[in-house]
């Protein structure tokens, strides 16, 4: 906007297509001009746009509909933006209305049921006027998650200038970038492609648009192929290095340690021609083996940007360089400084290539839990079409196909069973290594294993819809994901290979003034050292190798990483807090306790009473139908049946009276209870609220129906106690049998008689008093209570919800995966802290001496080859240092005494 005769005057550009002259820029001024409201407009040929100036924002379609009459266009864009919190017909109306009115926007349809707003607008429009026009309406623009795949990051430095690329891009809110898995993952809040690869391959790497959730094994052995290419490459390379510098070593370095063998090559090689064969091998070993530190080292260098390459080709080409002019210009050189450092420049190239083939192979295995679930996913299924049944290709099984799983084959995709009975070994899902019984209702996963029987089922999930594909996808999220503790890592490293080049040339220029004769020699060797030793790739390896370590074994025991976040969280709880129901219990109440008197048949009992209560919907009385069904006993017609307020039932069946209640019911009959007097106390005692039964006017039985605790509930919190942690129960149920239960169990704190919405203050008022929270639950009302947690863990037979609120998903129902998760985690970031340790003690210690600090006092110097070979080892080490956590254990548990 501007200011021009007191009146305040809107400024807009547009783009325009097609102008060739003069002429042509003529005709769109005199277009424009004739808009009502325009007060100047202008054309510029060579940027071909258009600068208008009017009393009021002129609306997009009028400048296009103005430029296309004299014959021109207008570049146009399409967006297709994700909107977040609408609800109904007038939510589309308001962000329609508010997209309309940036100036530039052409058009706005909304699509509720996609919640997604297509937009046509000209190019000149950011997208931050159109964010901006949605946020102000109350709506905000959902992020997308896209997963890249970056080439030529060798090192911690690449990783940093990589995510600073991609967060110029605009709408790009947050990015991060794996070194050890080689990704990137982008939130934007509309997928800017061809912006993102650009922003990556301006900072000097490739990209490429990578799937996260793309589970088809062809997919994931073209990437192992991909990589196990690379590989092989880089031991071709090696071994090609190590036949080419080995003559250089021993020609040099043997001249240097064995005085007779030096006599000998000078009287029969001769010291020149020595000189001359080892220029020969070492510039064959820097052109064809080291080539790829230079391709990508100087251009990195060129950009202001160096890398690791930067360091070695600086420090090869400086030493290669030296050698040459002794070789063929020792005129250009003082005397005392006629010397060849070929072997350095080779072996330095030599022992990186060895380094580098190590880490790949060890980066290799880090992968192995994701192939080993891809693997898990058949290649066929054997579906029935026209009455027949054929094998079929798993990518074109659709939901809805009738498909057969035959003894010892593993299940096609996720269905509903709906013919046979089975055990099917869902190890891989749970981490439990019993089967489970399947029959007719029962629901199956894909990739796990049939046992004995034959299955028909009916698919329900398939492809990436599929629990296979959701955990692959949440594993190679975890394992892509940054901690907080990689923050710190990426500050220090972004300046610290510029910070390593300044060094090294302080270094040469401390020697060169200061140092003994020969001191350009000196000056030259230390400065290399400097260069070669301080390579940043241990620093950009030690975190993200261990997560994808880590969460990738947490995957093989059950345990499921969805942040990986929670992984540094996870390790600090001090107070793990449980809903109750479903996560202590098993969620669905049971027949747990039944007594008759002597003057009755138990059998006989249960089919009167399930009789009875069948009449009921209540889920005690569902419980004590179950009971019955499940001893195949059949129920008799009941007549006569009536509520008694606030004390139970009665009815006539098979010709009895029964009343079924609580002890008031009978007090009321008249009848004695005091037989059942230690069942009921010890009913009690349990948190259950015992009922009995009178037939015919005599007492006949006791019965409870409780929520049972799970077999594995005990022994979960005991080793939860023994990680030293305090164990809290949040739940809704009366605070006598919630203390019934925490005595049981022994855990520390109870928060009883809580509401679905009061679980939230009640994680707070433990957060507050112990500090790090973890929250387990599995149901829709745990939700809030799992976002609101430091560490949200969801059950994962619960709900989707409370599965998407969570930070970790436990695959089974059994709570022993709690310790075994935060055990992991752990010793995770055990790992973690022991890797960055050793990645940053390395290069303070080294980098000094290498400069050259301990020479006054004891004359040490670190040769340039030990450098290389010391930098290469820190990388190698820092992997194979989070393969241990390949072998971590699952908590042990003790059995429940007694």
């Amino acid at each position: 906007m501007a200011e021009q005769d007191s009146i305040r005057l809107y400024e807009q550009q547009v783009q325009i297509g097609g102008m060739t002259c003069a002429s042509c820029v003529a005709r769109v001024e005199k277009a424009l001009k004739k808009i009502e409201g325009v007060v100047e407009a202008s054309v510029n040929l060579s940027t071909e746009k258009a600068f208008i100036k009017s009393q009021q924002p002129i609306a997009a379609a009028v400048l296009v509909q103005a430029i296309e009459k004299t014959g021109f266009d207008v570049p146009t864009q399409q967006f297709a933006l994700n909107i977040e919190g609408m609800t109904c017909a007038s939510c589309v109306a308001r962000v329609e209305k508010a997209l309309k009115k940036v100036e530039g926007v052409l058009d706005a349809h909304v699509n509720l049921a996609t919640e997604k707003a297509h937009v046509s607008l000209i190019n000149s429009v950011p997208l931050s006027k159109l964010t901006q026009a949605v946020q102000k309406a109350g709506f905000d623009l959902q992020a997308d998650r896209i997963e890249l795949a970056i080439e030529g990051m060798t090192c911690a430095s690449c990783v940093a200038r990589v995510e600073k690329a991609l967060l110029k891009v605009e709408g790009v809110s947050e990015a991060q970038v794996n070194l050890a898995t080689e990704t990137a993952w982008v939130k934007a809040s509309h997928a800017q492609l061809p912006a993102l690869i650009a922003a990556v391959e301006k900072a000097g790497y490739q990209a490429t648009i990578k799937s996260g959730t793309d589970m088809s094994a062809d997919s994931h052995g073209a990437f192992q192929e991909k990589k196990a290419n690379e590989t092989a490459q880089l031991k071709r390379d090696l071994w090609l290095a190590v036949i080419l510098t080995a003559p250089v070593f021993i020609l040099e370095m043997g001249s240097h340690l064995i005085p007779a063998f030096h006599h000998f090559i000078a009287h029969t090689l001769g010291t020149q021609n020595s000189w001359y064969l080892q220029f020969v091998l070492t510039t064959l070993v820097l052109i064809i083996p080291g080539r790829r530190f230079y391709q990508h080292g100087i251009p990195a260098l060129l950009r202001l940007a160096p890398d690791m390459n930067s360091l070695v080709a600086v420090g090869t080409i400086a030493a290669y360089g030296f050698s040459c002019i002794a070789t063929f210009f020792p005129q250009l050189l003082p005397q005392s400084t006629v010397h060849v450092y070929f072997e350095a420049a080779a072996v330095i190239v030599a022992l990186i290539l060895l380094g580098r083939y190590l880490e790949a192979k060890a980066k290799g295995k880090t992968s192995e839990a994701i192939q080993y679930l891809v693997g898990l996913q058949p290649k066929t299924a054997r579906v029935q079409q026209h009455g027949n049944w054929v094998d079929l290709a798993i990518a074109d099984v659709q939901q809805g196909m009738l498909i057969e799983i035959r003894p010892g084959e593993k299940v096609a995709v996720d269905g509903e069973v709906v013919a046979g009975q089975s055990y099917i070994d869902e190890a891989m899902m749970s981490g439990e290594p019993l089967p489970v019984a399947k029959q007719a209702g029962d629901q199956v996963v894909g990739g796990t294993v049939n046992q004995n029987g034959t299955l028909q089922i009916r698919a329900t999930a398939v492809g990436q819809d599929s629990v296979l594909a959701q955990i692959i996808e949440m594993v190679e999220q975890a394992q892509g994901s940054k901690l907080p503790i990689q923050a710190v890592v990426d500050k220090v490293t972004l300046w610290f290979v510029p910070a390593v080049m300044a060094l090294a040339a302080l270094t040469f220029m401390v020697w060169f003034l200061f140092g003994p004769e020969p001191n350009l020699t000196y000056a030259l060797v230390n400065a290399v050292a400097v260069l070669i030793i301080a390579c940043p790739c241990a620093m950009g390896l030690a975190t993200p190798t261990s997560i994808m370590v880590g969460t990738g074994r947490a995957a093989e025991l059950g345990v499921l990483f969805r942040k990986g976040e929670a992984l540094q969280l996870l390790q600090q709880t001090q107070v793990v807090a449980l809903d109750k129901t479903g996560t202590l219990t098993e969620g669905k109440p049971l027949l747990t306790d039944f007594e008759v008197t002597a003057d009755f048949n138990q059998q006989t009992v249960l089919q009167l009473v399930a009789s009875v209560e069948a009449k009921s919907e209540h889920p005690i009385a569902h419980a004590i139908v179950q009971a019955a069904h499940e001893q195949q006993l059949e129920l008799s017609e009941v007549t006569d049946f009536d509520s008694i307020t606030g004390a139970g039932v009665k009815a006539q069946v098979a010709g009895q009276q029964l009343h079924i209640g609580a002890e008031r019911l009978m007090q009321n009959l008249g009848l004695n209870v005091d037989l059942f007097r230690s069942t009921a106390q010890k009913l009690g005692d349990q948190g259950r609220s015992p009922l009995y039964v009178a037939i015919n006017q005599k007492l006949a039985a006791i019965i409870a129906v409780a929520d049972p605790i799970k077999a594995t509930t005990y022994s979960a919190i005991q080793a939860l106690h023994e990680q030293g942690l305090k164990v809290a129960m949040i739940t809704g149920d009366n605070q006598h049998t919630a203390q019934a239960i925490a005595k049981q169990l022994k855990i520390d704190q109870v928060i009883a008689e809580v509401l679905p919405h009061e679980k939230v203050d009640a994680v707070r008022q433990l957060q507050q008093q112990y500090g790090v929270l973890t929250f387990v639950g599995d149901g829709i009302n745990d939700a809030p209570a799992l976002a609101q947690a430091d560490v949200g863990m969801a059950i994962g037979t619960g709900t989707d919800v409370a599965i998407e609120a969570a930070d970790v998903v436990l695959m089974s129902g059994n709570l022993q995966h709690v310790a075994t998760g935060i055990g992991l985690s752990q010793a995770t970031m055990r790992n973690i802290r022991q890797n960055l340790f050793w990645a940053f003690v390395y290069n303070i210690a080294l980098i000094p001496i290498a400069a050259g600090v301990l020479y006054p006092f004891w004359g040490i110097l670190l040769s340039p080859m030990f450098a290389a070979g010391a930098m290469a080892l820190s990388s190698v080490f820092v992997v194979t240092n989070a393969l241990r956590l390949k072998a971590y254990k699952a908590v042990q548990f003790k059995e429940q005494a007694g």
